[in-house]
């Protein structure tokens, strides 16, 4: 069975979506979400689990480089709860800390959802039994 996964690079400004499937295992970035308000960007990241109708999420999860957390550690894993409680859907929080040493510092609509990519690939690749 293949199930589609979706993969979020979770910002204050924006929040980064990647899609993947775990027969290919790859990922590949599919859209940004500009977090306006809670309500819009729930309503719209419900709209794309409506249309790909994930089996699961993924949330990337970052720390500083020697692992310990810092606020957006604790701000990525509320939202990774808040998407588990909305759409009843597992999520998985992966360690992001060197997905940014392989995309640009420049931030961005495009950045983020390479980065997305980046963490969905991560899980992807640590989880190659998957399929």
């Amino acid at each position: 069975m293949v199930d589609i996964v979706l993969g979020f690079d979770f910002g204050i400004k924006r929040i980064g979506i990647a899609m993947g499937n775990t027969l290919t295992g790859q990922a590949q970035p599919l859209s940004v979400v500009k977090a306006i308000d809670n309500a819009t960007r729930f309503k719209l990241i419900g709209e794309l689990i409506e249309h790909w109708k994930p089996a699961r999420l993924v949330v990337g999860e970052p720390r500083h480089p020697d692992g310990a957390e810092h606020d957006m550690t604790l701000r990525a894993r509320r939202f990774a709860n808040q998407l588990h409680g909305r759409f009843n859907l597992p999520v998985e929080l992966v360690d992001e800390r060197y997905s940014s040493a392989v995309i640009p510092a420049k931030r961005g609509e495009i950045i983020d959802a390479k980065a997305a990519a980046i963490i969905l690939q991560q899980y992807f690749d640590d989880h190659a039994n998957i399929h």
